[in-house]
């Protein structure tokens, strides 16, 4: 399959760069375990990549709980302080942000993830995260108004570059369906890792599907090759 060539490139963070997905699990099993609830892996994949507030406000709907979304958030806060500051990087992660600084290819975080937990994560990382051109956190953003799916993020992370790229020479990475639908909308082609129990169906949208980072050919998309 051939591929446009880019010149900009743009990141998920949470399962894409940073193990996190599986702490999120763990906090909001926590809290509404009180309450003889089940987070599911079903509910899970409708959330990937959605705002906080909305990801409060589905899992009360869904799961009936007796909280307001400020308490759910408040609730899971205290278990993000906890688990968040152990994240680690996902597989090939490090090499790839280290070939594209190192080629001066531009590069952005585009995450849903609220800018207060996003500094928790980034804590004990933070020189892996220093070379990133700029960085839109969705959910404290003022200019996002409309979480993915929907392509609010994807296009005002790229006019932040200073030389304002057209969607068509942007890259996202993703790992959750409502990303890549978020990336694709934008007009912008959009490679998808996701999590090993995503259904198949769920990655069709994807430009391209890898099983890791690791995986990643630079050179398919008009971007420098790895040299080792």
């Amino acid at each position: 399959m051939s591929y446009n060539k880019v010149t900009h490139v743009m990141f998920d963070m949470d399962g894409l760069l940073i193990d996190s997905e599986r702490l999120y699990t763990v906090a909001f099993q926590n809290v509404v375990s009180k309450y003889g609830k089940n987070y599911t892996w079903d509910l899970k994949v409708q959330l990937m990549g959605k705002q906080g507030r909305e990801c409060a406000e589905i899992i009360i709907e869904k799961l009936e709980l007796p909280l307001t979304i400020d308490e759910f958030i408040s609730e899971t806060k205290k278990h993000f302080e906890v688990l968040f500051p152990n994240v680690t990087l996902m597989p090939g992660a490090q090499r790839l942000i280290s070939h594209l600084h190192k080629k001066n290819v531009p590069f952005a975080l585009a995450t849903s993830s609220s800018e207060e937990n996003s500094l928790i994560k980034m804590q004990h990382h933070q020189d892996f995260f220093q070379p990133f051109t700029h960085k839109v956190f969705g959910t404290s953003d003022p200019e996002v108004k409309r979480g993915k799916p929907m392509p609010d993020i994807f296009l005002i992370c790229a006019s932040r570059f200073p030389d304002k790229p057209t969607p068509q020479n942007c890259l996202v990475f993703e790992d959750a369906p409502n990303g890549v639908a978020a990336g694709v909308s934008a007009g912008m082609q959009v490679v998808m890792v996701p999590d090993p129990q995503m259904d198949e169906s769920l990655t069709k949208e994807a430009t391209q599907v890898l099983s890791s980072l690791e995986d990643f050919k630079p050179e398919l998309f008009g971007l420098p090759p790895f040299e080792d």
